[in-house]
């Protein structure tokens, strides 16, 4: 027994041991790997409202933006020192940003310390229901105090305007053709000060009507119709505007009762001071030499011009005039807030000028220069493609070479002698300082790697800025602006496709926007350089008609082009080069209409140098009662390859997919008295028509996500009866004989597939999907999700294998198969952006690297974030720590012994042999 015991030390101390070893022992991401393989930006969105202080203990620029955030960015660099992120939508939209040291002079309660709830720093209202009013602090973005203000209709609230006066914070309701609401509340308490004032105005409407301060302001025909919303008898006052083009109004922040009326300043009445006799694009007031000046900016002849004119003389102030070349790729300007550092000189080198720009830029400028730029279209990415760099100087000259075919194998060898001849002669005139300059790519560092990691990502944003961003360093190497293009009326988004890689020397990689035109709606086309961004091919093409479908054409002309296939509203069939129409006969394409829950499938045929479609079949989704509605349609990635064409049995026997390269997915949603809810999952062929699988939830609703790969599919659902957020995955396959090993037709009526099926609980809300792609397709398949807390988590395909057996006895399932546990792990080793979240995270978007085992990619939110994984490992390439010093130390060991041992053994054998 004393034995016994005393041993009880020695076990702990090995059980203490091992545990510390398992659990020192775990995946973790070193930390000199941080942003070493990814960057990420950091957005804040378009400026609507900007207050700019630069003789305060602490220069800021204090801003809110159309992506419903604030922050404070330092006006030196421009760099982000803090931002809060508000919802999206109508509940997260900033009605008001009023800073306490922008307050009028008689306000004397709106500063307060930090930390005080007597006043306020910076103040913000956001929302309508409940509209949210807070109190921040303006140095670190601190929440201070809050309060909020629940409307009786919760409807008419979403148009309610605020203004702050007098450390009165005043809540404008509007309803529309017929009266106003104004009611006053203190700011920092929420306190209502009296009853609502009731102010009878049948001529307001929203598309015509803003607040000038404290006046609402409306333009009725030739006349400015206004309202004081602080007096205590409101009264009407009118004036004359004469002829009026018809665009909305601006008001002038910092000016009361001021607007802008199609380039002019306009004052609601006489007694305002202002300068009307002023033309510009864009107004602010602010402070220059102890006097208030109003600072104008317009765009004339490609510069940039801004102008200063004292508020009581409307004389113009030299110090402030400044003229600067204005690049294309910025839309029109909006000159936002400006200041001046006080010194001693008073000479205006030290303003600062902020404006904000159509394409979403933040501009600041100092001394007719632009000090820095923020790119804030990026906060709003919609498409996005890897591009090949083009190649090396050198190696464009070898490839120049190898084009010409040899007449036999001697010419050949003396044709590739002759090359590296020429090679060697190249180097030694580099080495003495005579060769030949490198190119601007090569200079830019926009050269091809040996693996295919580095390549251009092309952007495509909201606003039409499109930005060729380097994907290793993030730096942007050039960028370009399509002014008056949004997306198609449908709720489809501009495309971005490639015409033609870089892969095609001499030849220049080519891709193609396209987009609809805001002014009449049809379609536009811009042809583009993906590589230094420089139109190409004619550039921007107006088109006569509005797109009801596009697709690029499989197959490429001479010139390596793949031609873009467009279907118009009346189903006409056009081609863009026009020389490529021959390559779409044959073609089947289909369309879809959400409106009308239908699907119908054409046939394209080419004859006397005309394209027609021939109607084939039609798939009406309507459902009996005719309320079901097309909510997605996804099809498969047309660049995927399919490397096994099926899965090994226990028995030996092989499982083969149901690869169906036309198969598409459709889902429709309904409203349903019993259910609530119901999501319909279609399966259809496109070219035959015919429904290869159905299926429905119920009590099932959106949000909905879908990635569609090889024979599978997957899509994450809220489940409305558990209230929890679900993936369904599906995988199809023919069975143990292949109908046809070569070639896949849709037309020979294959048999229908065997359908697994399988749902899985996750434990977020899933905001993004992707599947990962490679090369050749050989490496296993992982699905890419985004949360909604910003990560991205990567769970391999065998987490969500509808296959994965119920008990480990489960019979005719796969070796190794992991066991149905029906919630979803979500390991943090597995996030691949780690620390690095994402906002509003709502787009993955992956690309094959030249490496099979790497995968690059991309994900946007507010911020973009760019990386590589490796769902198998870098099974193709020595890992970053591989020891080459101690392997050539055994290679050279190994030879030498190697050489003794041969020289030893033929010695031995030479006496053997005198003996």
């Amino acid at each position: 027994m004393n034995s016994i015991k005393t041993s009880w030390p020695n076990v702990l101390a090995a059980f203490l041991l091992v545990t510390t070893t398992t659990i020192s022992s775990v995946n973790c991401l070193y930390e000199d790997q941080i942003k070493k393989f990814d960057w990420k930006t950091t957005q804040i969105g378009g400026v609507s409202q900007a207050y700019l202080e630069l003789n305060g203990f602490q220069p800021r620029l204090l801003v809110s933006t159309r992506e419903n955030v604030i922050a404070s960015l330092c006006p030196k660099t421009g760099e982000v020192i803090w931002r809060q992120i508000f919802e999206t939508g109508a509940r997260g939209n900033i009605k008001l940003l009023q800073l306490s040291s922008a307050a009028s002079a008689g306000d004397n309660t709106a500063a307060a310390r930090p930390g005080s709830t007597s006043g306020f720093d910076l103040l913000t209202v956001q929302g309508h229901a409940p509209a949210l009013v807070r109190g921040w602090n303006a140095n670190t973005g601190n929440l201070e105090w809050e309060w909020s203000l629940m409307p009786i209709q919760v409807e008419k609230a979403l148009s309610s305007m605020w203004f702050y006066r007098n450390a009165m914070l005043y809540h404008v309701l509007p309803v529309w053709k017929s009266h106003l609401e104004v009611t006053p509340y203190f700011a920092s308490s929420g306190q209502a000060t009296g009853n609502t004032a009731k102010i009878t105005a049948p001529w307001i409407s929203e598309e015509k009507c803003l607040l000038a301060g404290t006046y609402l302001a409306c333009v009725e025909g030739s006349q400015l119709i206004s309202l004081d919303l602080t007096a205590n008898q409101p009264q009407v006052l009118t004036k004359a505007l004469g002829e009026v083009s018809g665009k909305p109004l601006k008001a002038v922040e910092g000016l009361n009762g001021v607007v802008v009326v199609d380039g002019k300043l306009v004052s609601v009445k006489d007694d305002i001071k202002t300068c009307d006799s002023l033309r510009a694009d864009s107004f602010t007031i602010g402070r220059f030499n102890n006097q208030n000046v109003i600072v104008t900016a317009s765009i004339k002849d490609k510069n940039l011009v801004i102008d200063g004119y004292t508020l009581d003389t409307c004389q113009q102030v030299s110090e402030l005039s400044h003229s600067l070349l204005y690049p294309e790729h910025y839309g029109p300007a909006q000159i936002k807030s400006f200041d001046c550092k006080v010194n001693r000189n008073s000479d205006g080198k030290g303003c600062l000028f902020i404006a904000d720009t159509t394409d979403d830029s933040i501009l600041a400028i100092q001394q007719s220069k632009f000090r820095w730029t923020r790119s804030e279209a990026l906060a709003n990415v919609i498409a996005t493609e890897f591009i090949d760099l083009p190649l090396a100087d050198s190696e464009g000259e070898l490839e120049n070479e190898m084009k010409g075919k040899a007449a036999d194998i001697v010419s050949a060898f003396v044709h590739r002698i002759g090359s590296q001849v020429m090679h060697f002669k190249s180097l030694l005139l580099h080495v003495v300082g005579l060769g030949a300059k490198p190119s601007a790519t090569q200079k830019a560092g926009i050269v091809r790697d040996a693996f295919g990691l580095h390549k251009m990502l092309v952007v495509l944003t909201k606003s039409g800025k499109v930005f060729g961003i380097d994907n290793i360093s993030g730096k942007q190497h050039w960028q370009l602006y399509l002014k008056n293009v949004e997306a198609f009326g449908n709720g489809e988004q501009m495309r971005l496709l490639i015409q033609r890689t870089s892969k095609h020397f001499p030849l220049q990689a080519l891709c193609v926007v396209v987009a609809k035109d805001k002014l009449n709606g049809n379609g536009v086309l811009y042809r583009f350089n993906p590589i230094t961004g420089q139109a190409a091919e004619g550039g921007l093409t107006q088109l006569n008609y509005k797109i009801k479908q596009l697709s690029l054409l499989p197959e490429t002309d001479t010139d390596f082009v793949k031609g873009l296939l467009l279907v118009d509203a009346n189903d006409r069939i056009q081609v863009y080069p026009e020389n490529a129409k021959a390559k779409a006969d044959g073609l089947y394409i289909y369309t879809a209409n959400k409106a009308k829950s239908s699907l119908n499938g054409f046939h394209i045929k080419y004859e006397n140098n005309k394209l027609t479609t021939i109607p084939l079949w039609n798939v009406d989704l309507s459902g009996h009662n005719g309320d079901h509605e097309i909510i997605a349609v996804a099809s498969k990635n047309p660049i995927e390859r399919v490397h096994s064409q099926g899965r090994v049995m226990p028995d030996r026997s092989v499982l083969y997919k149901y690869i169906n390269p036309n198969l598409v997915a459709v889902f429709t949603q309904a409203s349903d008295s019993i259910h609530k809810y119901l999501l319909n999952v279609y399966l259809i062929d496109v070219v035959s028509g015919s429904v290869v699988f159905s299926m429905m939830h119920r009590k099932v609703r959106p949000p909905l996500h879908v990635v569609h790969s090889e024979n599978w599919l997957a899509y994450a659902h809220y489940n409305d009866k558990v209230r929890r957020t679900e993936i369904t995955t599906i995988e199809l396959y023919e069975g143990k004989t292949q109908a046809n090993s070569t070639v896949w037709s849709s037309l020979s009526a294959p048999p229908m597939p065997l359908v697994e099926r399988q749902t899985y609980i996750i434990p977020t809300l899933v905001t993004s999907m992707r599947e990962t792609i490679t090369e050749r397709g050989i490496t296993s398949k992982d699905v890419l999700i985004g949360t909604s807390s910003g990560s991205i988590v990567e769970l391999p395909w065998a987490l969500l294998d509808p296959r994965r057996p119920i008990s480990s006895s489960s019979n005719g399932r796969d070796e190794g198969a992991l066991p149905y546990v029906p919630e979803l792990p979500l390991p943090t080793e597995n996030m691949i952006n780690y620390n690095q979240t994402i906002p509003r995270l709502n787009y993955i978007y992956t690309a094959p690297s030249g490496l099979e085992s790497t995968c690059l990619v991309v994900s946007a939110g507010l911020d973009v974030f760019v990386t590589r994984i490796s769902p198998s490992k870098t099974y193709d390439l020595l890992k970053e720590d591989f020891d080459y010093i101690l392997i050539s130390i055994v290679l050279v060991v190994l030879t030498t012994g190697s050489l003794v041992a041969k020289h030893l053994a033929s010695r031995k054998s030479l006496k053997q042999a005198w003996k």
